[in-house]
């Protein structure tokens, strides 16, 4: 990591790259989503070797919003690193303390509890989730933290006839919950099918 460091600092110095040298934490937003849903493919697609690069372009993006950011004096990398291991440590209270978390569904309570706990948790469910989420996948969100209840066949129909396309929409997704499935992974498989189908090999531009 201290390479990778060193490589941004040297795209950041007076005489370094002028495209790396005027961006920004804000500037930055697009490319960090971005390569975000790469590694989500590259994880889809199964191939070790893309999971490992793309995962690779994710780090770059902490590398330099962590220079960036030591540049102005706001923070420096040892922080990021040294926040996460900090709560990783809290919030596994049941690896590293003497609390009991025998299932899944234990440890998430606890996780959640804790989370409370250091008032990181909002009071609005909207802020709770990230916006820049996809739209399915942050409706999934919302749906399991406000409890949303699942739909009947009746309710999907209904909506369907009324030709009211957003609310069928937020209904397959709680439908999705129920038979507990990923709407948003759904959706992304059956795109690479249908690219497939048609004899598209959708891959990363070079």
């Amino acid at each position: 990591m201290e390479r990778l460091l060193e490589v941004m600092r040297r795209l950041r110095a007076p005489n370094g790259c002028p495209w790396d040298k005027e961006q920004t934490h804000q500037s930055l937003r697009p490319y960090l989503l971005e390569e975000a849903a790469e590694a989500v493919d590259a994880i889809g697609r199964g191939n070790p070797q893309a999971i490992a690069e793309e995962l690779g372009d994710v780090l770059l993006q902490v590398a330099f919003h962590s220079v960036i950011a030591e540049q102005e004096g706001t923070f420096s990398y040892p922080q990021v690193e040294q926040s996460i291991v900090d709560k990783l440590i809290r919030r596994h209270p049941h690896v590293f303390g003497d609390v009991r978390a025998d299932t899944p569904e234990a440890v998430m309570a606890n996780w959640k509890a804790i989370k409370a706990s250091e008032g990181k948790t909002s009071a609005s469910v909207c802020d709770q989730v990230p916006r820049s989420l996809g739209a399915l996948a942050r409706a999934t969100e919302i749906q399991n933290r406000l409890g949303t209840p699942h739909p009947g066949k009746d309710d999907l129909r209904e909506a369907i006839e009324r030709g009211e396309i957003a609310e069928v929409l937020w209904l397959l997704v709680a439908w999705c919950r129920k038979e507990k499935v990923n709407p948003e992974v759904l959706l992304r498989e059956r795109c690479e099918q249908s690219c497939l189908q048609n004899g598209q090999t959708p891959q990363k531009a070079r």
